[in-house]
């Protein structure tokens, strides 16, 4: 029997009867009803798990693992619907509709579980939380303080990117792979979600990493070697090729896994940036609240010592005597007044608040000696600071809008300061629980140098103000001993009056280069906790020492007071200066005493003078004509700064950039394999070796081009298939397939005689010269040539960049076991 004829079915065979239902399926379940194909379970694994690699990227944003369950939750709702979809035979549009309705059915209880109907059903609140996660929680996830805990809706996050790209990977692999050829490109579309998700998890992150080169070796590790096993199919080939084909893709495996944990561990650690130096988007991206927008709390000092000196302002209970109610902390000073820096100059300064909910981050530069917990009632007091002692780990608001006033609160941890965007307002009351910055004597800071700390520049200082520090300063050797030094001059030589009309003599408000001025060069140094700890905070910057300034409250605490009432009178300023290790030291330069001495220095009479008549004045005079011009300069200086990419044009470079190196390098190393392999086969090896070579070119460059090229097959054989492939495609207008007219296929596009000559060559069992060898090789490009025109620009493309397309390298491993020579006749 020729292995070309088809054997007939036997006789049972055509009389077998048909398979009966089984019994315990309805015969209506099972013609709807279809198996889920079995290769797509294995795709489905892997992205799921690459997946779960990627959400677990943002373990840094949320703090514990809830969202955790919410990625699991959305991998399990997805993929369940596209596979049931599949297995129903439901369309493309009813499974995704299908989806979005199991989305908010079944998503309650995996994000907000707290809002669900008895712990599982959605409510009308968790409804409406899963569909503003998933269209506001991308904003907000990098406007928020990590944890991420408010609003109540950010856990969708995870849970939506999970659930969508399940949905859409699961649809690909049973419903679009399953009918094409597999190839890497095909394979790599399925990548592309949880790519992404990786991403994600990166730039929406925090300048830590959870455990990233683990979690990035293992995705490389999973993604590349399911590429390569996916890509071929050990089952065709014979037993040996089956078995060499394994060997080498177990070989293969083990190279990959052993290569990327030794590249990743060694590599990754040297290349891997430090962390103050990683790109994530809640870095670059200025929060919402602007607190440049409200006048300096240091400006409003005297109101408070003024108008609301005997207003009640808040009831606090639990504070314990010398503890102090923190306002703000504000270390920018411009010449007018001490404010927080600008969100958009420095990056997590004093400016940037972010939203948090009831835990509050740590801060970078405490050490705590205890913890305190004080609840406030807010009684007279309106303004967005809100009060806090210490460096709050919690607030809770304790009335009926906590939910709402939470959703408001913005923190800087660096500062310690919070405010509430909405504004506080009476009747407010909240709990905070807080540490406190631990207390050192002045013996144990005489080693300890001052904290490196970025802050803003403080400009136009008083040229007095510079004299005075190095004056007070004295011949102090070390930071703590200047300070204290500068401390107690101003605390000895200075007088402490509010401007009232009880003071004994008057002071003018304001904390201005004018006013700073004016209080150094007066006969006696007069003012409140206002000037003294502006000018001490101005002191100790012009002495390179990160200073800044705090303004709070100081009740009188009695022992065991329970409730104490604070005023306006209570209002305080101090200077707080970071050391090294030990955190931000509190500095009092106020004076106490309120007594100014007179001056007794008797002031001459004055005696009345006869009034003379004064010529009259003259117009247009020379100096009058002259008029100070001031010269803007700041062109000039701009000029002399160097040039920065902004924040934008990184974005561009990290999101387009390093994917263009990414896809480009491997088609370069493809390219440069492809070069070397034509230059190899050409230049190297006898004659006959250089002819088979041209042979050999052309027919990998015909597979790559996406011809059809028989395998096993002699050269004559193979030629007479691709002249045919070629003929329909040059000769078929139409695309049909059918030749037009037969004729016209000339002599240049034959490709038997190419074939012939390379057999004579290999064959001839004479010394082929290097005459005959270019010969064959330019007949076989001239070959390629007119295959490349004919297959159109793109194809030409994607083949400059294809490797032995369409070989099946089982065939290969078949034909290799023959023994050397098969093939080549």
């Amino acid at each position: 029997m020729s292995r070309f004829t088809r054997p007939r079915p036997t006789t049972r065979a055509r009389t077998a009867p048909a398979a009966r239902p089984r019994p315990d399926r309805p015969a209506g379940l099972r013609a709807a009803w279809r198996p889920f194909p079995r290769a797509a379970w294995t795709d489905v694994a892997v992205l799921s798990l690459l997946s779960l690699l990627g959400v677990l990227g943002l373990e840094t944003s949320f703090g514990d693992y809830n969202f955790l369950v919410a990625g699991l939750g959305g991998l399990i709702v997805g993929t369940g619907i596209a596979v049931l979809g599949y297995a129903l035979r439901l369309g493309v549009v009813t499974s995704v509709l299908a989806a979005i309705l199991a989305y908010f059915l079944l998503g309650t209880p995996f994000t907000m579980p707290g809002e669900a109907l008895l712990g599982v059903f959605p409510s009308i609140s968790s409804t409406a939380g899963l569909a503003l996660g998933a269209v506001f929680g991308w904003k907000d996830i990098v406007t928020l303080g990590t944890p991420v805990e408010a609003p109540y809706y950010m856990p969708v996050l995870p849970y939506f990117a999970a659930w969508l790209i399940a949905l859409v990977g699961t649809m690909l692999a049973s419903r679009w792979l399953p009918g094409r050829r597999r190839t890497v490109w095909r394979t790599g579309v399925l990548l592309i979600g949880p790519v992404l998700l990786y991403l994600t998890g990166i730039l929406m992150g925090t300048d830590k990493t959870f455990y990233a080169g683990l979690r990035g070796v293992a995705f490389a590790v999973v993604a590349i070697v399911w590429i390569g096993w996916r890509r071929t199919k050990v089952e065709r080939a014979d037993a040996a090729g089956a078995a060499r084909l394994l060997r080498r893709k177990l070989l293969g495996t083990a190279t990959l896994v052993v290569g990327a944990v030794l590249i990743g561990a060694l590599v990754g650690g040297v290349l891997a940036p430090e962390t103050k130096d990683r790109f994530v988007l809640r870095e670059e991206i200025q929060p919402p609240f602007d607190p440049l927008e409200f006048p300096s709390p240091l400006a409003g000092f005297r109101q408070f010592t003024k108008t609301l000196a005997d207003t009640p302002l808040f009831s606090v209970t639990g504070m314990q005597p010398g503890e102090t109610l923190r306002l703000a902390s504000m270390d920018a000073y411009d010449g007018k007044l001490w404010n927080v820096a600008a969100a958009d100059s420095l990056v997590n300064g004093s400016g940037s608040f972010r939203l948090v909910g009831r835990t509050i981050p740590e801060p970078a530069l405490v050490t705590s000696s205890a913890n305190s917990t004080v609840t406030v009632d807010v009684v007279g007091y309106e303004d967005v600071w809100l009060p806090v002692i210490g460096y709050p780990a919690t607030v809770d608001f304790d009335d009926a809008g906590s939910q709402e006033e939470a959703e408001t609160l913005r923190y800087n941890a660096d500062s310690g300061t919070a405010v509430l965007t909405t504004g506080v307002e009476p009747g407010y009351e909240y709990t905070v629980n807080a540490m406190l910055q631990q207390t050192y004597r002045d013996e144990d800071l005489q080693d300890v140098p001052v904290a490196d700390v970025t802050q803003p520049a403080v400009e136009n200082i008083p040229d007095v103000v510079v004299a005075k520090a190095i004056e007070y300063a004295g011949t102090a050797d070390t930071p703590i001993d200047s300070l204290r030094a500068i401390e107690q001059a101003l605390k000895t030589k200075g007088f402490l009056s509010h401007g009232l009309a009880s003071d004994g003599i008057p002071s003018r408000a304001g904390h201005g280069a004018d006013r700073i001025n004016e209080l150094f060069t007066r006969t006696q140094m007069v003012g409140d906790e206002e000037q003294y700890a502006a000018a001490m905070a101005l002191m100790a910057r012009s002495l390179d020492y990160p200073a800044r300034v705090v303004m709070g409250f100081a009740p009188d605490v009695p022992e065991d007071a329970g409730t104490v009432e604070i005023t306006g009178t209570d209002v305080t300023a101090w200077v707080e200066v970071a050391f090294e290790g030990v955190g931000w030291v509190a500095f009092y330069p106020t004076p106490d005493q309120t007594d100014v001495p007179q001056d007794q220095t008797p002031k001459p009479k004055t005696e009345p003078q006869p009034q003379v008549r004064q010529p009259p004045r003259m117009d247009n005079e020379a100096d009058d004509l002259l008029t100070a011009v001031e010269i803007d300069d700041t062109k000039d200086e701009d000029k002399d700064k160097d040039f920065e990419l902004p924040g934008w044009a990184w974005i561009v470079i990290g999101s387009i950039g390093i994917p263009l190196i990414l896809i480009g390098v491997p088609f370069l190393v493809i390219a440069a394999l492809k070069s070397r392999r034509r230059r190899n086969r050409r230049t190297k090896g006898t004659g006959d070796e250089r002819a088979a070579g041209a042979w050999s070119e052309l027919a990998d460059g015909f597979s790559e081009l996406g011809f059809e090229v028989p395998r096993a097959s002699s050269r004559r054989q193979v030629a007479v298939s691709l002249e045919a492939q070629l003929a329909a495609q040059l000769l078929s207008p139409d695309g049909t397939g059918e030749i037009v007219d037969a004729a016209e296929f000339v002599a240049p596009h034959r490709l038997v005689p190419v074939a012939a000559s390379v057999d004579s060559a290999v064959f001839g069992g004479e010394q082929v010269s290097d005459e005959v060898v270019e010969s064959n090789w330019t007949a076989a490009l001239a070959s390629l040539a007119t295959a490349g025109e004919s297959a159109g620009r793109l194809r030409r493309i994607l083949a400059r960049f294809r490797l032995r397309a369409k070989r099946d390298w089982s065939q290969v491993n078949l034909r290799g076991s023959r023994g050397p020579g098969t093939g080549r006749r």
